[in-house]
């Protein structure tokens, strides 16, 4: 039920088609964040309508809340939810390591509430402080349960400013626990098979931080184990803009070119066009509707702050290129007022604006791949978007 189809490439920009149990993907993709089964202040039905081809749930979150036990009663989050697009499941190893913090730091700090073997975690709930262990292999059957297309391997999710040493630890349990959980899914499918259900689709993860030769390691592993996409870890989260660039810059030719890709947490135009330029295919990221929520709508020439004073006149739409909905029938100076009166519509709206922007960037992006003109394409972008509004 999983297809892979290249259609065209240029340099390192690629087209692809992949095939799910659950409809088609069109890379290159953004992926809304649909966390909870939600996006916030987003409805399912505008999530069609801005063409969203696939969305990225938590793993973490919906064990908590509402239980992975009753989505499988409910026939499965699809349903759980009423949606009909492909679904990827997050292994939830960020949510585990970063959510287990207290006031004083990090996972690997003696006061944290989290504790990590080379057989599970234990970690507490950000919601009751309850007790709960993740091992690579009750995480599968978690998004197992979840029924989701494509899901993720458990992942140690370390400190950015890991020492070298501690760095290589994580990335070797890593390794161990990708096959752990690559195991497991290969077990879970023949189940599955048995009662006639579709199978899921694995993405290990490529670790680790900003150590070039520690990413380089990482990627040749991942590339070798009998998967058929790869997904790139926990750049954007710790590190700088000029490390993200070398750190992928170092990894490309150490991934394989007939598997897709797939970077987490990316959501920026600038990042999208330049990962899209070194051969990523699919994005996920929060920044969209978080940046909706707190009044920062992107445009084609750099992101608009719709509080400042100087758009309470402003007839102009949010963007003048953009022909969604948002763009096509609501001024600048009215989705001010919204601001300024503390009406809940003005979330909503640059929500989904935002969305709606990303998704249809790697739309762009896809045509202009398959029209052999996506360095024109980039081009013009940069040139549009390096003159702020």
């Amino acid at each position: 039920m999983f297809e892979f189809k290249l259609e065209k490439s240029e340099n390192y920009a690629r087209a692809w088609i992949l095939k799910t149990p659950h409809g088609s993907i069109e890379t290159p993709i953004f992926m809304p964040v649909w966390t909870k089964a939600t996006v916030k202040w987003i409805r399912r039905e505008e999530l069609d309508e801005m063409w969203a081809q696939i969305i990225l749930a938590n793993t973490y979150h919906l064990y908590l809340r509402p239980g992975d036990e009753l989505v499988a009663k409910m026939w499965w989050v699809h349903w759980f939810a009423n949606v009909k697009m492909p679904i990827l499941t997050d292994s939830g190893g960020f949510q585990v390591f970063s959510l287990g913090q207290t006031s004083g730091g990090w996972y690997k700090n003696k006061e944290s509430l989290v504790k990590i073997t080379e057989d599970w975690v234990h970690f507490r709930s950000y919601i009751d402080w309850s007790k709960h262990f993740f091992t690579p292999e009750k995480v599968m059957d978690i998004q197992s349960n979840l029924w989701a297309d494509i899901i993720m391997a458990f992942d140690e999710c370390a400190p950015g400013d890991s020492t070298y040493e501690y760095a290589k630890w994580a990335m070797d349990r890593t390794h161990r626990w990708a096959e752990r959980s690559l195991a497991q899914v290969e077990k879970n499918n023949e189940i599955r098979k048995e009662k006639w259900l579709h199978p899921q689709a694995l993405f290990p993860i490529v670790q680790w931080v900003i150590y070039d030769d520690l990413r380089r390691e990482s990627a040749r592993f991942i590339w070798n184990l009998p998967t058929v996409w790869v997904a790139i870890g926990w750049l954007s989260v710790w590190e700088s803009k000029e490390d993200m660039y070398r750190i992928l810059d170092v990894m490309k030719d150490e991934l394989p070119e007939d598997k897709p890709r797939y970077l987490m947490w990316v959501g920026t135009p600038e990042d999208l066009i330049e990962w899209i330029a070194r051969w990523v295919d699919m994005f996920d990221c929060v920044l969209p509707t978080r940046l909706g929520r707190h009044a920062v709508a992107f445009s084609t020439h750099w992101n608009i702050k719709i509080k400042n004073l100087k758009y309470r006149e402003d007839e102009n739409h949010l963007d003048i290129e953009c022909d969604c909905k948002v763009c096509r029938n609501y001024t600048r100076s009215y989705l001010r007022h919204l601001l300024i009166e503390e009406e809940i519509l003005w979330m909503q709206l640059l929500s989904y604006h935002n969305l709606y922007f990303l998704i249809n960037l790697t739309r762009k992006a896809r045509v202009a791949i398959l029209e052999g003109k996506f360095e024109e394409f980039r081009k013009d972008f940069r040139e549009k978007y390096n003159k702020k509004d």
